[in-house]
């Protein structure tokens, strides 16, 4: 049974898809202390959280049987991203879940600031009939900047060219051909500013993102520029913002979301150039239902190793075709541990290709796997694909993707090589029918070998003889050989046997195979 915690109140959604599962104990406490998280934590797989719920490196330190934190929203503020990372506990959100909700909310801050809604709504509230003085602006020909083109930012244009305004963008990791299909330029920062008519912020919170509207950038702005933020409240410096709105180089602004929840003594509450909403931009009946369910599903799906996806902290990409990755990565894990404890020094390279169709687009994951599988032997716990690439990276091992590793011709081959101080090791595996895991090749040694279960892996002279010694001290011990693998690089030279059995054997067995003088090498491993 999965054990799951709730935090935070996610909904009904959610908390009913968790609780009809058969393989799952839920629990919902909401409101919990620190320290009370702390104490509670320690037997949870999973821990679903929205805002409210700070996830901190202590809590992660109390949380020893975590493998998923999943954020029922978009943020992940609240989170100790890298301190989860460093504990192998995959952190996921659900970025798609309320992106229209805060597109929409994005164009109703922008009309409202345009057409005076808050403020003439209040005027006529008190009694007072004062058209004069609402008279607004119209969005249409009006020119939209867009600062961040992901999903929100292009769901944003879409609607804002319904309204016939000219739409450019700035984000340096959107190519060029997708803003082309949107009908979106794409421009730079100076540009934007220079020619936005109203500027929108759809970009995570981030160092490089940390008041990218400041006292600098409003001065290059157009005058009378009108600024939207339903993003994150760490992207605006709020007393900047305040003194440009009072200037009129900025004639109006929209914002909801702030550099403090709920905002104390912020300067822009309450000026009546702006428009202020509660960080609102997800609240709507649909997108609360669908984050709900979603980050449900999400992490059902990654406990029971069925899916992963919105995984913010994993070293490769997971969507919907991680299953299809998953039996590659199993192999490249047994090939990492198999590595590991033929290297007769520690390894401080390795290089990685997966050549076919199938598996040249899962390089990434295949290497997290093998080094994961590496890894094991270091440090026994605490290792998966998660957290295996920084911690290889910790320990010195340097990683780098090759050519021409293995000179097998096999369809969606495997294949590493590792090396320690003056020594090296090739080895290659495939999947037989896409679900078999294959050894094909270590070393010189072409080979077809089963890496499940208990493997007996010896190094022997190629004489008469040895597999009747290693056949009759095995049973001599009641062990039974289910299959043999052997060979060899040249006749009477060595040959290298992978033997697979059905039961571990005593060490007085496996003592007695050392003795002999023919074996060089024995090593028992369960994979």
């Amino acid at each position: 049974m999965f054990r799951i915690l709730v935090s935070d109140d996610i909904g009904s959604h959610g908390i009913d898809l968790l609780k009809s599962a058969n393989d799952v104990e839920c629990d919902v406490r909401t409101g919990l202390s620190a320290a009370e998280l702390m104490d509670q934590i320690g037997d949870y797989d999973a821990l679903i959280v929205r805002s409210a719920t700070a996830v901190t490196g202590e809590v992660l330190g109390a949380a020893t049987s975590l493998k998923i934190i999943g954020r029922a929203g978009m943020g992940v503020d609240n989170i100790d991203v890298p301190a989860a990372t460093r504990r192998g506990v995959i952190v996921m959100n659900t970025p798609t879940a309320n992106s229209v909700a805060t597109a929409e909310q994005t164009m109703a801050l922008m009309l409202a600031a345009s057409r005076h809604t808050a403020p003439a709504h209040a005027s006529l509230a008190e009694g007072r009939w004062e058209r004069s003085m609402f008279r607004g602006t119209e969005l249409s020909g009006k020119h939209l900047g867009i600062i961040g083109f992901g999903r929100i930012g292009r769901l944003v244009a879409a609607r804002a060219k319904a309204f016939d305004m000219v739409v450019s963008a700035y984000d340096p990791f959107v190519s060029e051909e997708v803003a082309h299909d949107t009908g979106v330029t794409l421009v730079n920062l100076d540009e934007l500013y220079a020619a936005a008519d109203y500027i929108t912020l759809h970009v995570p919170s981030s160092p490089e993102t940390y008041n990218i509207v400041s006292a600098d950038s409003i001065d290059s702005m157009k005058p009378g520029v009108v600024i939207i933020n339903a993003a994150r409240g760490s992207l605006i410096d709020e007393d900047a913002l305040a003194a440009a709105l009072a200037t009129g180089q900025v004639r109006a602004a929209g914002i909801d979301v702030y550099r403090t929840e709920p905002p104390t003594e912020n300067p822009l509450i309450g000026l009546p150039n702006v428009v202020h909403t509660p960080h609102l931009g997800a609240s709507t009946t649909e997108a609360q239902r669908d984050v709900s369910a979603q980050i449900a599903q999400q992490v059902l799906d990654a406990l029971r190793d069925t899916d992963i996806r919105n995984a913010v902290n994993l070293p490769f990409e997971a969507g919907r075709d991680f299953a299809a990755a998953m039996p590659y990565m199993a192999l490249a894990e047994k090939l990492g541990i198999l590595q590991f404890h033929m290297a007769p020094g520690p390894i401080r390279r390795v290089e990685i290709e997966a050549d076919g169709d199938v598996v040249e687009t899962m390089t990434r994951p295949i290497a997290a796997a093998l080094l994961a599988g590496i890894l094991q032997g270091h440090l026994a716990e605490g290792v998966n694909y998660v957290n295996a690439p920084m911690l290889a990276e910790q320990h010195g091992i340097l990683v780098s993707q090759a050519k021409g590793v293995a000179a097998v011709d096999y369809t969606n081959l495997v294949s590493c090589r590792v090396h320690w101080e003056n020594g090296s090791r090739i080895m290659a595996g495939v999947l037989f029918g896409g679900t078999q895991p294959r050894l094909v090749l270590v070393g010189d040694y072409h080979l077809d070998v089963d890496p499940s279960g208990l493997l007996l892996i010896m190094l022997n002279k190629d004489v008469p003889g040895v597999i009747g010694i290693v056949g009759t001290t095995l049973g001599r011990f009641g062990v039974n050989i289910g299959e043999w693998r052997l060979g060899r690089s040249q006749p009477g030279n060595q040959a290298l046997s992978f033997i697979n059995l059905d039961a571990e054997p005593d060490p007085e067995a496996l003592d007695a195979l050392r003795s002999e003088e023919a074996i060089e090498k024995l090593l028992l491993l369960h994979l």
